[in-house]
C-alpha cells in the first residue's frame, strides 16, 4: 500500500520522534517501503540577517546538520530498509509538504506534541501539514 514513507525529524528533539520511526519501521517493513528521513533547518530567514554572517556560514551549517542526519539514520534506522536523509532549509511545515510531492510520498509521518494553547491537538507544523497534503498523513503523539 505504502511505498514511500516520509518522516520529519527534529534533530535537536529525536526522543519526541522515537515513537514514529518504530511506525515508520514498521510501515515499510510491512510495505516494502522506503523511508525519507527529512530535517529542516530553519536557515536565516531574510537577506539582511544573513549579511551579517560569513558567505559560507550558511553552507557550513548545512554540512553539518547533514551529517549529524546522516549520523542519526544510520544509528536509527535498519540496514534492511532503504532509507534517504534529506537536509531541506526554510519554514518546517512548507519544506515536509514540498518534500512529500518531491519524493512522490504517499505517507507523512509526523512526531507531534502540544507547543500553543491554539494548536491543542497537534503541533503548529502537524496542523499545516494534515492541512495540506496531498498523501495520508499519520500523526503520532509524543
Amino acid at each position: 500500500m505504502f511505498k514511500k514513507i516520509l518522516i520529519p525529524i527534529d534533530l535537536e528533539e529525536t526522543a519526541l520522534a522515537e515513537k514514529a520511526v518504530e511506525i515508520a519501521i514498521d510501515q515499510a517493513r510491512k510495505h516494502g517501503a522506503e523511508i525519507h528521513v527529512l530535517t529542516v533547518f530553519p536557515g536565516f530567514g531574510m537577506p539582511l540577517v544573513a549579511s551579517f554572517f560569513p558567505e559560507n556560514a550558511m553552507q557550513d551549517a548545512l554540512n553539518k546538520v547533514s551529517e549529524h542526519l546522516k549520523k542519526y539514520v544510520s544509528e536509527t534506522f535498519p540496514d534492511d530498509i532503504n532509507t534517504y536523509a534529506i537536509v531541506t532549509e526554510g519554514n518546517p511545515s512548507e519544506q515536509v509538504l514540498h518534500q512529500a510531492k518531491k519524493t512522490k510520498a504517499d505517507l507523512i509521518i509526523i512526531p507531534s506534541h502540544n507547543r500553543s494553547a491554539s494548536e491543542f491537538f497537534l503541533g503548529s507544523c502537524a496542523t499545516k501539514v494534515v492541512s495540506h497534503a496531498e498523501c495520508s498523513v499519520m500523526v503520532i503523539k509524543a
